[in-house]
């Protein structure tokens, strides 16, 4: 997916996560795929529902985001769709982002998926967590900004 054919190099964008979490900083990483999960997210085939990262000890993990199956491959050398998939970062960039994760309400969710130089490539967002009472607010201002758009527009 090159600029040439006019599409987009976005995968896929975590929009629910924008609902749940007030995003803090943002950062990208790598992801370490096999060639029919690269397949399977040029088709678009991708869920980010509860993916979170999980620091270990060898390194940072993308936990829970789900890849269906390219359908054009035996299920002899299909991977597993929910399996935690290794993250690409310096240890310098794992460190810190572990750190801040141990402070109280914060964590690392994935917020965009997408291609950059033929490389699939994932933004992460350290996050905190909305209450509930912020998460009707913010749906409340949306629609005000909406409905005020609406009316300039047909002024």
């Amino acid at each position: 997916m090159s600029k040439k054919d006019g599409k987009s190099p976005l995968i896929s964008d975590n929009r629910k996560a924008r609902h749940y979490y007030d995003f803090l900083e943002f950062v990208e990483a790598g992801l370490v795929l096999r060639g029919s999960e690269v397949k399977s997210l040029r088709a678009g085939q991708v869920n980010f529902l509860d993916s979170y990262v999980d620091f270990r000890a060898d390194g940072a993990w993308l936990v829970g985001m789900h890849i269906a199956p390219y359908s054009h491959i035996g299920n002899y050398d299909a991977p597993s769709p929910d399996r935690a998939r290794k993250l690409l970062l310096h240890s310098r960039e794992i460190s810190v982002m572990r750190s801040k994760v141990e402070q109280k309400g914060l964590t690392v969710v994935p917020a965009k998926l997408y291609f950059k130089t033929g490389k699939v490539k994932v933004e992460l967002a350290l996050a905190k967590g909305r209450k509930l009472h912020d998460q009707r607010e913010e749906l409340k201002r949306r629609a005000e900004s909406r409905d005020m758009e609406r009316e300039l527009g047909q002024r």
